[in-house]
């Protein structure tokens, strides 16, 4: 066996589970953003989504209080800001402005979706029992938006310190049946 010890803090890179999203939030009337890649699928019908936000975020607090938000997913194209937004707090500067994206109105819920990602995801919150010890919100998907001309969207994968990988090639596999 060829392994070595891997560091405890660093294992969250080996085990990401999706893309890159940008969380897009709103209450009274001020909207913020957020990055995050620590989010989960739970269930496929209704969709649920498990993501953990930390209680030091703008959007924690948004998201509490509102109950709503909005999963964008950005492609390469938007790494920049991705990261932008990522690096800095929702509550001393408007990120929409700061980094050139465009909020758009949702169809059910009160935070904007943005324009430049190629799939946003409209969420309500549907289970707070774990976010007092954990920060882990249970939302439900209530409206999906797609853009279909991004045949093969390239999306971001984080591995922690800086490091993101781009999703690659799809590979359809055939079941072992014959």
């Amino acid at each position: 066996m060829k392994k070595s010890a891997f560091p405890l803090a660093k294992v969250y890179g080996l085990l990401e589970p999706g893309p890159v999203v940008l969380v897009s939030t709103e209450h009274k009337g001020k909207a913020n953003i957020m990055t995050m890649s620590w989010h989960s699928m739970m269930e496929f019908e209704p969709p649920l989504v498990g993501c953990v936000i930390s209680g030091r975020n703008a959007s924690f607090d948004m998201l509490r209080k509102s109950r709503e938000c909005v999963i964008n997913i950005p492609t390469l194209e938007l790494a920049e800001q991705v990261v932008g937004v990522g690096n800095c707090s929702g509550r001393a500067i408007d990120k929409f402005s700061r980094f050139g994206l465009t909020p758009v109105d949702a169809a059910q819920v009160g935070a904007p979706l943005i324009a430049e990602c190629y799939a946003s995801l409209e969420c309500r919150v549907a289970d707070t029992r774990l976010v007092n010890r954990y920060n882990f919100f249970i939302l439900e998907v209530v409206q999906a938006w797609i853009d279909r001309s991004v045949k093969k969207p390239r999306t971001l994968h984080h591995r922690g310190n800086g490091e993101f990988v781009v999703a690659g090639e799809t590979t359809k596999l055939r079941s072992g049946k014959k």
